[in-house]
């Protein structure tokens, strides 16, 4: 089914289908008529040589520069040659495809100025599959993400490079290839297309649809821990939680309970001790909180996807265009920053659990470090020297980007909110906590294989997914290949989906 674009639906499962799935996009006819509507007020305002940033102006140090009618149109072609000076690898397409659908979004609302055709071009893009190289560094996250967003642009004079059917091409062949027409640029067409935050924001959007999965698998590697443990369940009390009122917390504890349902450790039919320590009793708080911060960085990740990013901005029943700063990243980059944090917190709670199955002081009975041959052999000890370095890079990393604005274009742009820093580092975040909870849930799974009670349903189903990768550790072997494995299986989500098809969806 075709994702129809109107300027005020999109949400983040709409950009992921669209940008790593390639589900194919349509403009609403109402956001044609209105993006032809501002266009040719936009005309009226160049005919009458009104004075408009960025169209009949420089930009920046320049906006002061007036151009002349041969320039106008020019301007277009050097601001987008300027601008492409990112530096580097290029991103992953489903990041390009995705500020794509973002930019397409805000041209729908009316006010952006641009022609027709050039919306239209992103769109056949999307839909052939022609996916623009860009450079992933390069943007500072104010007056949009210029430079990335500019190797887009490239494409539609027939410049840049792009991607169509697995080869990187130059830009006019893949479009030639694709049957898509050039547009070229016209007045403002070229600034229409850059000046957001689309890819940050882009890149935030695929990132907590991918970190709220990721949560969910830290609840089912929580339940197989506690479980392993003989964990006292009662803080997981439904009631405790809503007395607090934190909404997260309330429903981490109940993905947990139904987890663990119909276990003997649920049924209480298992010798507990009266309190443990915090990183059992305290994980509904905890990636209750993270869910908490994902929830409110979605919602405004959410916005930005569905307003109008851009400079200027028209305004066709006020016959107006007002300059502002409607690219600026800040109110992406801070709930991103934050959202980033409450990976590493989780990951570190893992990381605390995966120590209390190792350590036989605390295991409750386990051997130590999860092996039948302690001295002989060293079972799950590095495991935990794998996830502590891992841990360790998520902490540097987590350092806010936010708050770390370096002035530039001669001071006129002397605050920028760096949110693609955010954005990339929190995919490396991200797959830190990928790697850290694959040990958590391969040491647990081994933990349950000493325990001979009944286990809940859906950390049952949990075990025998993480057995059909990696195999009980009997003596002892290298175990990179066990922790790539896990690795990969969480960043899949097929512990996830196999388990949500017993218990019914975690939340």
């Amino acid at each position: 089914m075709t994702l129809i674009i109107d300027g005020d639906s999109l949400k983040i499962e709409d950009v992921v289908a669209v940008a790593r799935h390639g589900k194919k996009v349509e403009l609403d006819p109402l956001a044609v008529e209105r993006i032809n509507k501002c266009r040719a007020m936009l005309e009226r305002k160049i005919e009458a040589n009104e004075i408009m940033y960025g169209v009949n102006t420089g930009i920046g140090e320049f906006s002061e520069v007036v151009l002349n009618d041969d320039q106008v149109k020019d301007f277009q072609k050097y601001l987008v040659y300027n601008h492409a000076a990112g530096i580097g690898d290029p991103a992953p397409l489903e990041y390009v495809r995705g500020a794509m659908l973002g930019r397409v979004n805000v041209h729908a609302h009316g006010n952006s100025g641009c022609r027709l055709n050039i919306t239209q071009t992103l769109v056949d893009m999307l839909n052939k599959g022609v996916t623009p190289f860009v450079c992933q560094k390069g943007s500072v996250g104010a007056c949009g993400d210029l430079a990335p967003m500019s190797q887009i642009a490239l494409l539609m004079m027939g410049e840049g490079k792009a991607y169509f059917q697995g080869e990187l091409l130059d830009g006019k062949e893949a479009m030639d290839k694709a049957g898509i027409p050039i547009p070229g640029l016209q007045a403002r067409d070229g600034l229409a297309t850059i000046n957001g935050s689309n890819v940050l924001t882009a890149m935030s959007a695929i990132f907590l649809y991918d970190a709220g999965r990721w949560l969910k698998q830290a609840e089912i590697a929580a339940a197989m821990s506690l479980e392993a443990l003989k964990a006292n369940m009662k803080p997981y009390t439904a009631r405790l939680h809503e007395v607090r009122g934190f909404q997260g917390a309330v429903r981490s504890a109940n993905a947990i309970n139904m987890l663990i349902a119909d276990g003997d450790l649920k049924e209480q039919r298992i010798k507990v001790k009266v309190q443990d320590a915090y990183s059992m009793r305290s994980s509904p708080q905890v990636i209750g909180a993270a869910h908490d911060a994902i929830r409110w960085a979605r919602s405004q990740v959410e916005i930005e996807l569905n307003g109008v990013g851009d400079n200027p901005i028209f305004f066709p029943d006020e016959n107006m265009a007002l300059s502002g700063a409607n690219f600026q990243g800040s109110p992406v980059s801070l709930p991103m920053d934050m959202a980033g944090i409450a990976i590493t917190m989780v990951s570190v709670l893992s990381e605390r659990r995966m120590n209390r199955l190792n350590n036989p002081a605390l295991s409750e009975g386990l051997p130590p470090f999860l092996t039948k041959g302690a001295g002989m052999f060293s079972g799950l000890m590095l495991s935990q020297y794998t996830a502590d370095m891992q841990i360790v890079e998520q902490r540097i990393l987590s350092a806010p980007a936010s708050i770390q604005s370096i002035p530039a274009a001669a001071d006129q742009e002397d605050f920028v909110s760096m949110g693609m820093n955010t954005a990339i580092k929190n995919f490396q975040i991200l797959d830190n906590a990928y790697g850290i909870l694959g040990i958590e849930l391969m040491a647990a799974a081994q933990a349950l294989d000493f325990r001979d009670f009944k286990f809940g349903i859906g950390t049952t189903k949990a075990k025998e997914v993480i057995r059909r990768h990696v195999d009980f550790l009997d003596i002892d072997r290298p175990l990179y290949p066990d922790h790539t494995n896990m690795k990969e299986l969480v960043r899949s989500g097929e512990i996830l989906e196999e388990v949500e098809k017993v218990v019914g969806s975690l939340g």
